[in-house]
């Protein structure tokens, strides 16, 4: 299976546990003093990288958003690595980027995509808890919106190197621009694949502990495979658009109307500025 699980399934997947258990970590995380102090414990040892004093740049957004896709096509594209916060999906991080002064580079994606796309991925969160989480996501970064460069999902997955020259002209930065190729967008999604088995040296890359060069060293002398596992759960298939087909009776429940009404007033309203 790659994750792609009918809405029956979806549903008996939500207990509640688990919708407190995401609860809880949205309100949290909207928080950067306490959540950062934690997730930086939690991951220290995980080549994971938490905004901290090098931290040159940080790029995340609410999940599902082409956060990995961004950071490898930015790190690809640098001589040096970046040292990048990333990949938290919180609104703390990007917060605390603003607070900083640090570049900042935050993503979005209109609310179905994203959330039908987590619902897939993460089959045991309510859509309406999810609707409730991309909506506070934003609402809580509108008041550093202007501290920001803006990344739209079908930008960065279309022309990243437009984002990256966005991202330097409002920062007086001068990162290297993503060449969107054919051959780059596929090295970019053959690291996404693999992502899911977690190598050391991948969140090494991410967070720009090593070079691009240094990691497909490492990736030949391996073989350059992960395990084949959930692999397509990381990139565009047929099978997580049919999944999301088949959510879509649930995504327009009546109920749901105003949850629904409120992520789009946060999309528009957080792209707008």
């Amino acid at each position: 299976m790659t994750g792609t699980m009918p809405p029956a399934q979806a549903t008996s997947a939500v207990t509640p546990y688990r919708r407190a258990r995401h609860r809880l970590r949205t309100y949290v995380s909207e928080h950067p003093r306490g959540y950062l102090a934690f997730v930086r414990r939690k991951w220290q040892s995980h080549n994971v990288e938490v905004i901290g004093p090098g931290t040159e740049l940080v790029i995340d957004g609410y999940t599902r958003s082409a956060t990995t896709f961004a950071v490898y096509a930015f790190q690809l594209s640098q001589e040096k690595p970046v040292r990048l916060a990333h990949h938290l999906h919180a609104p703390a991080q990007l917060i605390e980027g603003a607070r900083q002064g640090l570049p900042v580079l935050a993503l979005i994606r209109e609310p179905r995509g994203a959330i039908l796309s987590q619902l897939i991925r993460y089959p045991d969160i309510a859509l309406r808890d999810a609707l409730v989480a991309y909506s506070r996501f934003y609402e809580h970064l509108r008041p550093h919106r202007q501290s920001f460069a803006i990344g739209e999902f079908k930008q960065v997955t279309q022309d990243f190197g437009a984002v990256v020259r966005q991202l330097n002209a409002r920062f007086g930065t001068n990162f290297a621009e993503f060449v969107h190729s054919d051959a780059s967008v596929r090295e970019c999604f053959n690291l996404c694949r693999l992502r899911e088995s977690m190598p050391s040296d991948l969140l090494r890359f991410e967070s720009g502990l090593i070079t691009r060069d240094q990691l497909r060293s490492e990736l030949q002398a391996m073989g350059g495979d992960g395990p084949a596992q959930d692999r397509e759960a990381w990139v565009p298939s047929g099978d997580r658009q049919r999944a999301k087909d088949a959510l879509r009776e649930l995504w327009l429940q009546p109920s749901l109307a105003k949850l629904r009404d409120r992520a789009d007033l946060a999309y528009r309203e957080f792209l707008a500025g």
